[in-house]
C-alpha cells in the first residue's frame, strides 16, 4: 500500500496532531471514551477522531468502533469535517459526522478552543452478530460533550438562571447565585454566547454495510431488497422481501430499473459518454496486459490501444460488448444488444439524480470492478481490499493514473461522471427512435421513459 500513502491516496487529507495541547485533549477524551490513553506523540486523525498510528498501537483498529456498529468520535477541530472516514462499516457515517459539524460549526469551535468534544453516533443496536440485527438499525443520534461536560453544564446553568429568573425569592438564594458563579466560571457567559449542541438524528433507510462481506440494504424504495456481495444461502431470514447477490444479475437490474435509481451513460445529459466508455475500456485492456506482465508504468491511451491490439484474443466480453456500443455511437453501427446478463450492461449505468444517488454509484462500482475509478471514487473500502490482490505492474499503473488524472481535479472527475444537469424544456433527438422505445436501450430488460 506504500504507493498509495505515497501519492495521498490512502490515509490521504488526515488532520496531523502534533501539538502537545492537542495531544493532552486527545488522550482526555481517549480516557473517557475508552479508558486508554495513547504514548504517541504526533499521529494522524480522520474525521471520526480515529488515528491508524494508534489504532496500529493499540492493536485494534475499531478503538473507536466497538464491534463496528456504534462509531465514537474525537473532535479537535472543526477542520475534521473534510478528513475521510477510515474503516468505515456504514456508508451513511461520514455523512452523519460531516453535517453535525457543519450544523454546529460555531459552537463546536468556540467548544474545541478549549477541550475536545467527544461523542457517539447512537442506534439502539449494540452488537450486529447476525444479518437481521441490522434491520434493526432505524435511526442514529448523536450524543456529544466536551470531557468536563461544557455541553451539559451549560444546558444547567441555564436551568438555573430561568429559576433565578422566575422563582419567588430567586434573588435571595444565596445556594443558588453561588452554584451558577461557580459554573459560570467553567461554562462561560451562556446567556450572550450559548453553548448548546443541536440534538440531530438521522433515519436509515438505505445504505451500505461492511458487515457480513458487505451488504445494501434498500428499504425506503417502492420495491425494497437487500444485495449481498456474498451468496445468499446465509441470508435466509432478513425481514425484506427480496435478497439477491451479485450472481442475481437481472434480479439486480429489474430492482434498479423499477426503483428509477439508475440511467444509461449514453442518455445522459451533460457528460461525453462515448469519452467515459473509451475511459472504461482502457482499464479493461490495463488489466489483462498487468496479468500479462506487461510494464504500464506511464502507459499512454496510445500503448494501452497497442497492447489492446496485441492481447485482443484474451479481452473479455465486458470490453467487446462496451466496444460495440461505442461503434453505435461514433461509427453508426448497429445497436448492440446488452441485456443485464452480458457482463458489459452495469458498466453502462450510473446513479439517476436522487438522495441516494452515491449508494447506487457504490453498488455500480462494486459490480463493475475493472472500472477501477469508480471503484476508487466511490467504494474504497472495497478498492484498498482489491488493490491487495492485483499484480505489481497493475498497482503501478492504478496508482499512476490515479495521481495523474484524478487527484489533479477531484471535484471535476465527480462532476464529469456522476453529476447531473438540470432538465432541459426540450428533449434532445434520440437515435433510432423506435427500437428505444420499443424495447428499452439495454435490450430484454424493461425500462420506464425518462
Amino acid at each position: 500500500m506504500h504507493r498509495l500513502i505515497e501519492k495521498g491516496l490512502m490515509f490521504g487529507n488526515l488532520i496531523r496532531v502534533d501539538s502537545p495541547v492537542l495531544v493532552e485533549r486527545y488522550n482526555r477524551a481517549l480516557k473517557h471514551l475508552m479508558g486508554r490513553e495513547t504514548s504517541l506523540d504526533v499521529f494522524h486523525i480522520d474525521i471520526s477522531g480515529y488515528s491508524p498510528e494508534i489504532g496500529d498501537e493499540f492493536e485494534d483498529a475499531l478503538y473507536l468502533n466497538h464491534k463496528g456498529v456504534n462509531r465514537q468520535f474525537i473532535l479537535l477541530t472543526t477542520e475534521q469535517a473534510t478528513a475521510p472516514l477510515l474503516n468505515a462499516k456504514f456508508s451513511t457515517s461520514r455523512g452523519i459526522l460531516r453535517q453535525f459539524i457543519e450544523e454546529n460549526r460555531s459552537e463546536l469551535f468556540a467548544l474545541t478552543a478549549r477541550d475536545a468534544v467527544a461523542g457517539e453516533l447512537v442506534n439502539s443496536v449494540f452488537l450486529a452478530d447476525t444479518p437481521a440485527k441490522l434491520f434493526d438499525i432505524r435511526k442514529i443520534a448523536i450524543e456529544a460533550d466536551t470531557t468536563s461536560g461544557t455541553v451539559a453544564e451549560a444546558a444547567k446553568l441555564g436551568e438555573m438562571i430561568d429559576r433565578f429568573k422566575t422563582e419567588p425569592g430567586g434573588w435571595y438564594d444565596d445556594v443558588l447565585i453561588a452554584d451558577m458563579i461557580g459554573m459560570a466560571k467553567r461554562t462561560g457567559d451562556v446567556v450572550r454566547n450559548p453553548v448548546a449542541l443541536r440534538q440531530m438524528s438521522f433515519g436509515q433507510e438505505n445504505f451500505w454495510t461492511d458487515h457480513f462481506g458487505g451488504m445494501y440494504l434498500f428499504r425506503g424504495v417502492a420495491h425494497p431488497a437487500a444485495i449481498v456481495a456474498k451468496k445468499k444461502e446465509g441470508f435466509d431470514d432478513l425481514p425484506i422481501p427480496f435478497v439477491f447477490d451479485f450472481e442475481d444479475r437481472s434480479a439486480i437490474a429489474k430492482f434498479l430499473t423499477l426503483n428509477d435509481l439508475v440511467e444509461p451513460i449514453m442518455e445522459a445529459r451533460g457528460v461525453d459518454s462515448a469519452a467515459i466508455l473509451h475511459q472504461k475500456m482502457d482499464f479493461i485492456v490495463a488489466s489483462v496486459a498487468a496479468e500479462m506482465q506487461e510494464d504500464l508504468a506511464g502507459a499512454t491511451r496510445r500503448d494501452l490501444r497497442r497492447l489492446g491490439r496485441q492481447y485482443a484474443d484474451r479481452l473479455p466480453e465486458a470490453w467487446q460488448g462496451l466496444a460495440a456500443l461505442l461503434r453505435w455511437a461514433e461509427e453508426d453501427g448497429p445497436w448492440p444488444t446488452i441485456t443485464s446478463e452480458h457482463p458489459a450492461y452495469f458498466y453502462t449505468l450510473r446513479a439517476k439524480a436522487h438522495v441516494d444517488a452515491d449508494l447506487v454509484n457504490m453498488l455500480l462500482a462494486e459490480l463493475t470492478p475493472l472500472d477501477i475509478r469508480q471503484l476508487f471514487i466511490c467504494h474504497k473500502e472495497v478498492f484498498y481490499r482489491t488493490y491487495a490482490g492485483w499484480p505489481d505492474e497493475k498497482r503501478a499503473y492504478v496508482v499512476d493514473f490515479l495521481d495523474r488524472e484524478y487527484q489533479v481535479d477531484k471535484a471535476g472527475t465527480r462532476e464529469a461522471l456522476f453529476g447531473h444537469e438540470a432538465p432541459m424544456t426540450e428533449m434532445p433527438r434520440v437515435r433510432q427512435p423506435d427500437l428505444i422505445s420499443r424495447v428499452g436501450p439495454w435490450g430484454a430488460v424493461a425500462r420506464g421513459r425518462r
